[in-house]
């Protein structure tokens, strides 16, 4: 039986958003194509998309990967600033 996808909402929209750039910031750092300021304001939009909580499994799962990105992503600014 195939997982269902939750239909789009706004939140679940921002969410995927988030979640899909946090390859492309670490990536981007990675490879020393992406300015510090160009990735912490790509991160700053992840920030945001998780900062109103949900009640949704499906957005708090998300949510929680997007978290975790910006804790990796946060650590790789630091130490590159």
């Amino acid at each position: 039986m195939s997982k269902q996808i939750p239909p789009p909402t706004p939140a679940i929209n921002r969410l995927r958003a988030a979640a899909a750039l946090i390859p492309i910031i670490e990536s981007g750092l990675l490879a020393s194509k992406l300015s510090i300021e160009r990735a912490t304001l790509m991160a700053s939009f992840c920030e945001w998309t998780v900062e109103q909580p949900s009640d949704d499994p499906n957005l708090v799962k998300l949510a929680e990967t997007v978290g975790s990105g910006l804790k990796r992503i946060k650590m790789a600014l630091s130490s590159a600033g």
